[in-house]
């Protein structure tokens, strides 16, 4: 895997645990050589992130709105910082620059990027693996409604076992990178 790119809130949430993962997570894709690509923001847990994989030395590619960007939410401190049109642009250009995806805790947004990217694994668009990261229990209730779709048939099988869920964001990396190799 040469990139990852990261699905998180512009928001730092409510517990520390949150910042902290993000910052680990981004150290441990720098140590890896895995490069970031995530939405742009110096904001939140993106800023975490970003800021924590950048000053490991790691490979940072930000993507972010004109919109966004006007609101003065984007990283300036980032080597590479894309500005596109609009959000579908936006999802479009790090999929396409990345190899795998992982989402941290986030809003409706982070969920709705987690969801695409999954889906088109579902629908064969593309084959990179899709991980979770479960901080502080943040996605257990996300993880129990997805395995109750399983169960009640809404997932064909081998669906469910496309999204890569853990709580240990190392453990989270090897086993998408296990994904990507195969």
């Amino acid at each position: 895997m040469k990139r990852v790119a990261v699905f998180c809130g512009a928001n730092s949430g409510r517990l520390p645990a949150y910042t902290e993962a993000a910052s680990t997570l981004g150290k441990i894709l720098a140590a890896q050589k895995i490069g970031l690509v995530y939405g742009g923001a110096s904001i939140g847990l993106m800023g975490a992130v970003a800021d924590a994989a950048h000053k490991a030395g790691g490979e940072v590619i930000g993507v972010i709105t004109e919109a966004l960007m006007a609101r003065e939410v984007g990283h300036t401190g980032l080597d590479d910082l894309r500005i596109v049109s609009n959000m579908h642009e936006r999802k479009s250009l790090m999929a396409q620059l990345s190899d795998g995806f992982i989402a941290l805790p986030g809003g409706i947004g982070t969920l709705e990027e987690l969801f695409e990217v999954w889906t088109w694994a579902h629908l064969e668009i593309h084959r990179k693996p899709c991980g979770l990261l479960n901080v502080a229990g943040f996605y257990t209730g996300l993880e129990l409604f997805i395995n109750h779709v399983q169960q009640e048939h809404f997932l064909r099988p081998g669906v469910r076992e496309m999204l890569q869920i853990d709580s240990d964001p190392e453990r989270l990396v090897d086993a998408l990178r296990a994904i990507s190799a195969d």
